[in-house]
C-alpha cells in the first residue's frame, strides 16, 4: 500500500491521463512524454511525476486519500472525455481510495482479464475508485452495538468533455483550470437546468457570465482569456439556476503541503509493553482486523498474567472464548470483568460485561440469571437498547406479553431502528389481541425498511426459498423465533423451507442439512423424539456441498443430532468444521475422526483429517495416509488431487513420484489450472523443458490468488533452459530465441512481467547468446541490464540480495569487472551466512501467503533452505566448485523440489 499526501484544502479528483494498454514507463520517457490515447495532446495539466495520471503509475498500487475536507472526489478518462463523481458526507465517509493494477505489462495483463474490449479490440485500464462510510479507508474498521443500524447516503454521478472535477456536490461539478493566460472552465449538472446562469468574477471585477441550457448530456465548457496577473486561485465560479437559486459556487484554494501522518507500525511483543492499557488495544486491534498471524490473545493474556482482574482485558477474552463456543470459559471470564468493575461501586460504570455475561448465560440454558445480568447491563444508557430487548425476549419465552412490551418500549426508546426489537414488538402486540397497533407498528418498519425479511413474514408473505429469501436468512428468523420461545413458529417457517424451489443453484441450498438438523433439535426440545429423528436422518441423508454450519446455536443442534441419531456421520463432520473454523481445531479432528469412523467412504472428511494432522498434530505420515484414503473414496475428485500433490510436495516426496501421479490422472490434471501448473514445474524438475514449454503454451490461464507468477514462472524456466541447453550445443541464434521467449509473456498465461521482478538471469544469459553470435555490443548492454538490477520483488521487502545477486555477479565478471563481481559474491556468501543465522518471520504487513494456502509451512526450514542455496551460489561464483555441489546436493535433499537448485545443479554437471 502507498498512501499519496493530497492537499488539505480538499481532494482533487483523480486524472487518468491515458486509458488503453499502451502507456510507457516513467522511466523510460523522453522529456517530451505525451500521455497514449489522448488525442495527441497531454492533457494541459499533465505533469510526469502526478501520481494522479494512470500513466504514471507502472505497478500495483492502492492510494489513499487522508483527511479530506470536501465532500467529493472521482476520476476522469481524458481519451474518453467523461468521468465520475462521488458525493458524500466526508465527516462519516471519510474514506477515499484508488487502486489500478498498473500501467505496464503486469497490469495489462490483468486489464484483460478483468475489463471487456473496446471497439479497436483493446482492453483496460482496470481502476477501481472506493468509497468507504464510517471508515477512514479500506482496512479500517468501526463499532457497532448489537441491535444498531449506521445508515447514510452516497451518490455517483457522470460527467463528460468537462475534465477533472475541482469541486462537484449533488447539483453540479466544476472544471477550473488556468492554463498560461486562459482559463478552461466546465460545469456538469445532474439534471435539467434552463437558462442556468454562470458567472466567473475575481476581486476586480466580472470576467465572464454565461446563460445556458443544462443538462448531463449538455455540460458548459469554455474558455477565457484572464488578465494579467490573475492566477487560478483568484477566479470564484458561480452556478445558478434560472430562478437565481445557487446550484454551485467554487473557489479553488490553496494546497497546503500537509503534514503526512505516521505510517503504520508493527506492535511490540506482548512482554515488551509496559502499559496495560497498550496490551489491551493491541489486542482489541488484531481482534477487530482478524490478522491472519498474529493472535490477540497473547496481548490480553499477558495483561491478566501481570492483573488477573483486569476488566477490560477479560471482558476481551470474554467475547474471544463466547466466539468459540466455550460458554464456561467465557462465563468465568465475564465474571471476573465484574468483579474489578464493582471492587468500589455496585453499579459499574460500563454494562458491557453484563449485558456479554447475558448472552453467555442463555447458550448456557440459565434463563434466570441470565434476565439478572442483562437487567444490570440495563443502568449504562449504552446497553440499555440491547439490555431491553434480550429481556424482552426471555418475558416471551414466559410467556410475559405484557413486561416484554414494556421491556421492547424502553428498547426502542433508546434505538427505534432496531429492527428486531420492533418485529418481536409485533408478535407481543399480536398475543395481547392489540391487532391495530401491531399492524400501524409493521407498517412503519417496512417503510423503514421495505426489505426486512421479518417484517414481510409477519406482513403475511411466504419465505419459501422460490420467493428469494434464502436458507440462511430463514435459519436466522428461526434462531429468532426460537429465542423468544416461539418454536411453533420457527418449525412451520423451516418445514417450508425444506421443500425449496427447484431452479435454484447448488449453493443456495447448501443450508438445507442445517435447515433439517435444526429442525430435528426444536422438534426434540419440545419432547418430538420421533419427529426429531426423522429430521435428523434427512438431515444425514443430504449432500454435504457447501454446507457450512457457523452459528453458535448449531453447536448445540448439532451435538442433539449426534445423540439422536448416533450414527450419522456428517453431523460430527459438520460440527468439526465448525469447530476448526473456531480454532478449536483438536476438538474438530476428534469428530472428524468420528465422523471417517461411521463412513470410510466419506472423502471430504478424510481430507480434512490429513489438513488437521499436517497442520495442527505435526503428523505428517497420517496426514499422507488419510489424503490417499480421501483419493481412494472419490478418484474423480481433481482439487483432491491437487492438495494431496501439495502435501507430498511439502513432504519432500520425489518429482519422479509426483510426475508419475500426476501423469496417471491427466484427465483430473486437465480439469484445473494449478494442476496443469504442477505438472509443468514437474516436467521442468526432471528436465523435461519441451515437454513444460508444450503444456504451458498449449493451455489458458486463469490467474488466481496465491498462484501468481505460477504459468509465467513456467514459461521462463522451460525457455531459459532450452536456451542454455543450445547455448552448450553452440546453437547461438536458438538460444537467443528461446531467451527473448522467456523476456516476455504470451498472452495466454494470463498474466505479466512486473516491472520490479528481477530477471538477472535471463539477461545474463542473453548476453552470452549475443556473445556467441558476435554481437558484442549487444551483449554487453544485456550484461549491464544483469549486473545493475538491485533488489527482488519476490520478497515482501525488497532485500539487497537475492538469487538473482549471483547473475549479476556474473555480469560483471562479463563486463571485465572482475573485482565487483567477485565482492559481490563475498557479500552474498556473507548475506547468506548471516541469514542462515536469522530467526525467520511473517512480515506483519503480509496480506497474501501463497505457501499457506492449504498447509503451514515451516518458515525457518524455507528460510534455511533459502540461505544454503545463496551460499552454493556464492561458492560456485567463487570458484569453490566443489563445495557448492555439495551445498546444491544439501539443498535438494532438504527440498528435492527446489527448482533453482536443480537448475544451477545441471548446470554445473552439463
Amino acid at each position: 500500500m502507498s498512501e499519496y499526501p493530497f492537499c488539505q484544502g480538499h481532494y482533487y479528483g483523480v486524472n487518468y491521463g491515458e486509458r488503453g494498454r499502451k502507456g510507457v514507463p516513467a522511466s523510460d520517457r523522453p522529456a517530451n512524454f505525451i500521455p497514449p490515447n489522448c488525442g495527441g495532446k497531454a492533457p494541459v495539466d499533465y505533469a510526469p511525476n502526478d501520481l494522479s495520471f494512470y500513466a504514471n503509475i507502472p505497478v500495483p498500487t492502492s492510494y489513499m486519500c487522508m483527511g479530506s475536507r470536501e465532500d467529493f472526489f472521482g476520476g476522469y478518462d481524458h481519451a474518453a472525455q467523461a468521468g465520475i463523481v462521488h458525493y458524500a458526507n466526508h465527516h462519516i465517509s471519510p474514506g477515499k481510495k484508488q487502486w489500478t493494477w498498473g500501467n505496464h505489462e503486469f497490469g495489462h495483463a490483468w486489464d484483460r482479464n478483468l475489463t471487456d474490449s473496446d471497439a479497436k479490440g483493446e482492453f483496460g485500464p482496470y481502476i477501481e475508485i472506493m468509497a468507504g462510510v464510517y471508515t477512514d479507508n479500506q482496512p479500517d474498521f468501526s463499532f457497532l452495538q448489537p441491535g444498531e443500524t449506521k445508515s447514510w447516503s452516497q451518490y455517483w454521478y457522470p460527467i463528460q468533455k468537462i475534465g477533472p472535477a475541482g469541486h462537484a456536490n449533488l447539483e453540479a461539478a466544476i472544471s477550473l483550470r488556468a492554463v498560461k493566460s486562459e482559463l478552461h472552465l466546465g460545469v456538469a449538472v445532474t439534471s435539467k437546468q434552463p437558462q442556468a446562469v454562470v458567472t466567473i468574477a475575481t476581486k476586480g471585477g466580472q470576467l465572464g457570465c454565461f446563460t445556458r441550457d443544462l443538462s448531463p448530456a449538455l455540460p458548459l465548457v469554455e474558455k477565457i482569456k484572464l488578465p494579467r496577473g490573475v492566477v487560478e486561485n483568484d477566479i470564484c465560479i458561480r452556478v445558478a439556476d434560472c430562478h437565481g437559486q445557487e446550484l454551485i459556487s467554487h473557489q479553488p484554494k490553496p494546497r497546503v503541503k500537509a503534514e503526512v501522518p505516521p505510517p503504520a507500525t508493527e506492535p511490540p511483543a506482548p512482554k515488551t509493553i509496559t502499559s496495560a492499557d497498550e496490551l489491551f488495544i493491541t489486542g482489541l486491534h488484531l481482534d477487530q482486523y482478524r490478522h491472519a498471524t498474529r493472535s490477540p490473545v497473547l496481548y490480553w493474556a499477558e495483561a491478566l498474567r501481570r492483573d488477573p482482574l483486569d476488566a477490560r482485558c477479560n471482558n476481551a477474552m470474554g467475547l474471544w472464548h463466547l466466539r468459540r463456543g466455550e460458554f464456561t470459559d467465557a462465563e468465568r471470564c465475564f465474571r471476573r470483568a465484574i468483579e474489578r468493575l464493582t471492587l468500589r461501586n455496585s453499579n459499574p460504570y460500563d454494562g458491557e460485561a453484563c449485558y456479554n455475561l447475558g448472552l453467555c448465560l442463555r447458550y448456557l440454558k440459565r434463563d434466570r440469571d441470565a434476565y439478572t445480568a442483562f437487567y444490570k447491563a440495563t443502568w449504562n444508557q449504552a446497553w440499555a437498547a440491547a439490555g431491553y430487548h434480550a429481556l424482552a425476549e426471555i418475558d416471551c419465552t414466559r410467556r410475559d406479553w405484557r413486561t416484554a412490551l414494556e421491556h421492547l418500549d424502553h428498547s426502542l426508546r433508546f434505538n427505534t431502528d432496531n429492527l428486531r426489537a420492533r418485529n418481536l414488538k409485533v408478535m407481543a402486540l399480536r398475543r395481547l389481541d392489540k391487532n391495530s397497533e401491531a399492524d400501524l407498528l409493521l407498517q412503519s418498519t417496512l417503510q423503514l425498511d421495505p426489505l426486512d425479511w421479518w417484517a414481510r413474514h409477519l406482513n403475511g408473505e411466504v419465505l419459501a426459498s422460490g420467493h428469494h429469501c434464502d436458507l440462511q436468512t430463514q435459519l436466522d428468523l428461526a434462531h429468532d423465533f426460537t429465542r423468544s420461545g416461539f418454536v411453533s413458529e420457527a418449525i412451520q417457517l423451516l418445514q417450508r423451507a425444506t421443500a425449496p424451489a427447484k431452479d435454484l443453484p447448488d449453493q443456495s441450498l447448501g443450508a438445507l442439512p442445517i435447515v433439517c438438523y435444526t429442525l430435528g433439535w426444536l422438534n426434540e426440545g419440545r419432547g418430538d423424539k420421533n419427529g426429531a429423528l426423522q429430521n435428523f436422518k434427512q438431515a444425514a441423508a443430504l449432500p454435504p456441498d457447501y454446507c457450512f454450519p457457523s452459528r453458535l446455536e448449531e453447536i448445540a443442534v448439532l451435538e442433539v443430532a449426534m445423540r439422536i441419531n448416533p450414527r450419522d456421520p456428517k453431523a460430527p463432520y459438520y460440527l468439526g468444521n465448525l469447530f476448526y473454523d473456531r480454532r478449536r481445531q483438536n476438538e474438530a479432528i476428534k469428530l472428524w475422526e468420528k465422523s471417517a469412523r461411521l463412513d470410510r467412504n466419506f472423502s471430504i472428511v478424510w481430507r480434512n483429517l490429513g489438513i488437521g494432522y499436517f497442520n495442527i498434530r505435526q503428523q505428517p505420515a497420517r496426514a499422507r495416509a488419510a489424503y490417499d484414503q480421501a483419493f481412494k473414496a472419490d478418484p474423480a475428485d481433481a482439487r483432491l488431487l491437487y492438495e494431496r500433490d501439495q502435501l507430498w510436495k511439502r513432504l519432500g516426496e520425489k518429482p519422479e513420484i509426483r510426475l508419475r501421479e500426476l501423469e496417471k490422472h491427466s484427465g483430473l490434471v486437465r480439469q484445473r489450472d494449478d494442476l496443469s501448473i504442477e505438472l509443468c514445474a514437474l516436467y521442468n524438475q526432471t528436465g523435461q523443458h519441451e515437454k513444460a514449454g508444450q503444456l504451458v503454451s498449449s493451455r489458458r490461464f486463469q490467474p488466481w490468488e496465491g498462484g501468481e507468477g505460477g504459468p509465467l514462472g513456467q514459461h521462463v524456466r522451460a525457455h531459459l533452459a532450452l536456451g542454455r541447453s543450445a547455448l552448450t550445443r553452440g546453437e547461438f541464434t536458438n538460444a537467443r530465441s528461446h531467451l527473448e521467449s522467456a523476456l516476455n509473456s504470451p498472452a495466454n498465461l494470463g498474466e505479466g512481467r512486473h516491472l520490479l521482478a528481477n530477471q538477472s538471469d535471463i539477461y545474463y544469459w542473453l548476453g552470452c547468446a549475443l556473445e556467441g553470435l558476435g554481437e558484442q555490443k549487444a551483449a554487453q548492454k544485456q550484461w549491464l541490464t544483469a549486473a545493475n538490477f538491485k533488489g527482488d520483488f519476490q520478497e515482501m521487502s525488497v532485500r539487497a540480495f537475492s538469487e538473482m545477486t549471483y547473475y549479476s555477479a556474473l555480469a560483471w565478471t562479463k563486463l571485465g569487472r572482475r573485482a565487483k563481481a567477485g565482492k559481490l559474491f563475498r557479500d552474498l556468501l556473507a548475506f547468506a551466512q548471516k541469514l542462515h543465522q536469522t530467526r525467520a518471520k511473517i512480515d506483519y504487513f503480509a496480506t497474501s501467503l501463497p505457501t499457506m494456502l492449504i498447509f503451514a509451512d515451516d518458515i525457518q526450514f524455507r528460510q534455511d533452505t533459502a540461505a544454503i542455496f545463496l551460499q552454493a551460489q556464492a561458492r560456485l561464483g567463487l570458484g569453490q566448485k566443489t563445495k557448492a555441489g555439495s551445498l546444491l546436493q544439501t539443498v535438494l535433499r532438504r527440498d528435492p523440489n527446489h527448482a533453482m537448485a536443480a537448475d544451477l545443479l545441471g548446470g554445473m554437471e552439463s
